[in-house]
C-alpha cells in the first residue's frame, strides 16, 4: 500500500479491478479544506484515461513494477515477438502496448515493464531517440534551406516523418520516438 501523495508519473496502482499507470499528477491546496492530489491515470489493459482526485493520506494498492530489456525479433499474427535479454525467453506483445512502435526495427532493445506479482506485461517503451535510415525522400533544392521548410520522408520502418529540405534519401537520421520528430543527422564515420 502507498499513500496518495507518493504517486508520481509512472507509478502503477491497482484500482477498480484493473492496473492504472499515472501519466500526470498535481498537488492542490484549495482555499478551504485539505490538500488533494489530482491524478490522470491510464488503464494499462485498454488505454482508457481518467482523472481521479484523492485526499492526501488516502491508501492505494500499489503494483510492483519491474523494468527489463527485451530485444525486438520479428512480427507475426500474435503480435510483436520480443526476447528477454537475460533469460532468452520469447514473448508476444501487442502494438498498442508499445510506445513508439512505428520507429521500431529488428534488433532494437525496448524497456518492458511487468507486474512482479503475476508477470503481466504493463507496457513497452522504445528508447527516446533512435537512428533510422531514410528509404524515400524527394531531393532537396539547393538554396531552399534558409527557412525552416520541411518535406516528407519515409523511414526504413515504413513510418513517414517531416525532415528539413537538406536531408536526402539514404541518409541516417535520429528520430524522437515519442512524437516522431526529426532530431538530427547521424554523421558517417
Amino acid at each position: 500500500m502507498i499513500n496518495s501523495q507518493e504517486i508520481k508519473i509512472g507509478t502503477c496502482i491497482r484500482m477498480d479491478g484493473g492496473i492504472w499507470k499515472c501519466v500526470d499528477f498535481q498537488h492542490r491546496k484549495p482555499g478551504k479544506g485539505n490538500t488533494v492530489m489530482n491524478t490522470k491515470l491510464k488503464n494499462v489493459a485498454d488505454g482508457r484515461v481518467l482523472e481521479r482526485t484523492f485526499q492526501i493520506g488516502f491508501k492505494l494498492d500499489d503494483v510492483r513494477v519491474e523494468h527489463r530489456p527485451y530485444q525486438y525479433l520479428y512480427e507475426d499474427p500474435t503480435g510483436y515477438i520480443f526476447m528477454n535479454q537475460e533469460t532468452f525467453e520469447q514473448i508476444p506483445i501487442s502494438k498498442d502496448m508499445i510506445t513508439g512502435w512505428e520507429y521500431m526495427k529488428e534488433g532494437d532493445v525496448v524497456d518492458v515493464q511487468t507486474d512482479t506479482s503475476d508477470g503481466t506485461i504493463l507496457s513497452a517503451e522504445m528508447p527516446v531517440k533512435t537512428n533510422l535510415k531514410i528509404t524515400h525522400s524527394e531531393p532537396g533544392v539547393k538554396g531552399n534551406t534558409a527557412t525552416n521548410a520541411t518535406k516528407p520522408a519515409t523511414l526504413e520502418t515504413g513510418a513517414e516523418i517531416r525532415v528539413p529540405l537538406f536531408i536526402n534519401e539514404g541518409e541516417t537520421i535520429t528520430v524522437d520516438t515519442r512524437d516522431g520528430s526529426y532530431v538530427g543527422r547521424v554523421s558517417e564515420k
